[in-house]
C-alpha cells in the first residue's frame, strides 16, 4: 500500500478498510509536515539515491545465480515469513527440523548489505535518516522502498540473498550444540500474517501446520526458560504467533552474540534493562498488591519480577495495565553496554 493510500484508509487484520475523511487525510498531512520541520526528517529521496536504488534491482535472479558460488543454497528448505497484515516488506523468514535430541533452527535475515555498502548513495543517504520513521498511516523509510520493498524482502516465491544463523539446539536444556552463522539463498515458500499463523497452528490439515506448531513448541519452552531466569514479560496476553517470532529473533541474537564473542573474540554490544534498587521493586510491588483482583502466590515472592510476572498472569485482566504501569514507573532506560553483568538482558 502506498503512502497516499495509507494516509486514506487503514486495515486491521480480520477487518475491512477504515476510511478517512479529506479533512482528516488533510490535517494529518498538515501534522507530518511540522513534524517533518521540528525533527527534521527527510521523507523524499534526492534522485541519485533512487536512480542506484532502482539499478540494484535490475536483473535479480542472475545476480543471485553468481552469487549461489559464494553462499549455501538452502531453497529447498522449507521457509516461511510471519509479518503484520501491514508490513511492506519481510526482513526475516524462518525455517525449523526436529531431530532425536535437539532442534535445528533457522533465522534468515534480508542480505540488505550486498546492496547497500559504504561507497554507495544510498549508504550515505542512510546514515544521515538513521533509522525508519513510523507514523500512523505513514511510514518514512531508511531506505529507498523500490529496494526494501523488492530485494531486500523475503517476499514468498522468489530466491533472495540472506544472512542466516543455523542453530541446533539442545530439548533438554534449551542451550546451544552448535551455531553456524553464514550467507545464503533462500527462497520463502509462503507469507503468512500473525492471524493466518494462528489459523495454521490450529488446523492440522493446513499448509505449514507441522512447522509452525513445532517452533511454536520450542519457541514457548524458551518464552517459560526466560521467565524461570528473571526476564519480566509484561505482555502476557501475547498471542503464538507473536512468542514465536520474538523468541526465534532473541534466540538467533544471542547466538551471533555467542559466536561474536567466544569463537571470533570480537567485543559485543548489550542491550541491557538495570534492575531498580530494592525499595523501588518495594514501591512498585506495595502498589500492585493494593489494587483490587491482583493474585500474587507465595512461591513468587523471592524474586520481585517473578512475583510481577505472577501478578499479570494470574490477577483480574482490568488490573494488568495498572500493574504495568507500577512496574514502568520504576524501571531504569534500557541502555547498551559491552557488559552486561548484574542487568537483565534482553
Amino acid at each position: 500500500m502506498s503512502n497516499d493510500a495509507q494516509s486514506q484508509a487503514g486495515t486491521a487484520e480480520g477487518q475491512g478498510p477504515v476510511e478517512i475523511s479529506i479533512d482528516v487525510a488533510r490535517q494529518m498531512q498538515e501534522k507530518r509536515e511540522e513534524l517533518f520541520a521540528e525533527f527534521e526528517i527527510r521523507d523524499e529521496f534526492p534522485p541519485a539515491v533512487r536512480s542506484e536504488a532502482k539499478s540494484r534491482t535490475e536483473d535479480i535472479q542472475s545476480e543471485i545465480e553468481d552469487e549461489l558460488e559464494h553462499r549455501q543454497d538452502l531453497r529447498d528448505l522449507t521457509t516461511w515469513t510471519t509479518d503484520p497484515i501491514d508490513a511492506q516488506d519481510f526482513d526475516d523468514a524462518l525455517s525449523i527440523r526436529e531431530n532425536e535430541e535437539t532442534y535445528t533452527l533457522w533465522v534468515h535475515i534480508a542480505d540488505v548489505t550486498h546492496y547497500v555498502h559504504p561507497d554507495s548513495e544510498m549508504w550515505a543517504e542512510a546514515v544521515e535518516r538513521g533509522n525508519t520513521v513510523y507514523l500512523p498511516g505513514y511510514t518514512v523509510h531508511m531506505l529507498p522502498p523500490v529496494l526494501a520493498e523488492t530485494v531486500c524482502s523475503l517476499v514468498p516465491e522468489e530466491d533472495r540473498l540472506a544472512h542466516t544463523v543455523e542453530m541446533e539446539i539442545k530439548k533438554d536444556t534449551l542451550s546451544f550444540e552448535t551455531v553456524d552463522i553464514y550467507k545464503s539463498v533462500i527462497h520463502s515458500n509462503e507469507r503468512l500474517t500473525y492471524t493466518q499463523c494462528e489459523n495454521r497452528l490450529d488446523d492440522p490439515d493446513a499448509p505449514l501446520h507441522e512447522e509452525n506448531a513445532l517452533v511454536y513448541e520450542l519457541a514457548d519452552q524458551l518464552h517459560e526458560q526466560r521467565k524461570e531466569d528473571g526476564s519480566l514479560v509484561l505482555n502476557p496476553s501475547r498471542d503464538r504467533a507473536h512468542t514465536i517470532i520474538e523468541e526465534c529473533m532473541l534466540k538467533a541474537n544471542k547466538a551471533v552474540t555467542h559466536e561474536l564473542m567466544w569463537n571470533r573474540g570480537v567485543e559485543a554490544m548489550y542491550r541491557v534493562h538495570p534492575q531498580p534498587t530494592p525499595d523501588q521493586w518495594d514501591e512498585a510491588l506495595r502498589e500492585i498488591t493494593e489494587l483490587d483482583g491482583v493474585n500474587i502466590s507465595g512461591a513468587s515472592w523471592d524474586d520481585p519480577r517473578k512475583a510481577v510476572n505472577d501478578a499479570l498472569e494470574n490477577s483480574d485482566s482490568r488490573a494488568l495495565n495498572k500493574i504495568q504501569r507500577a512496574v514502568l514507573k520504576v524501571m531504569p532506560r534500557a541502555k547498551y553496554m559491552n557488559d552486561p553483568s548484574g542487568a537483565t538482558t534482553r
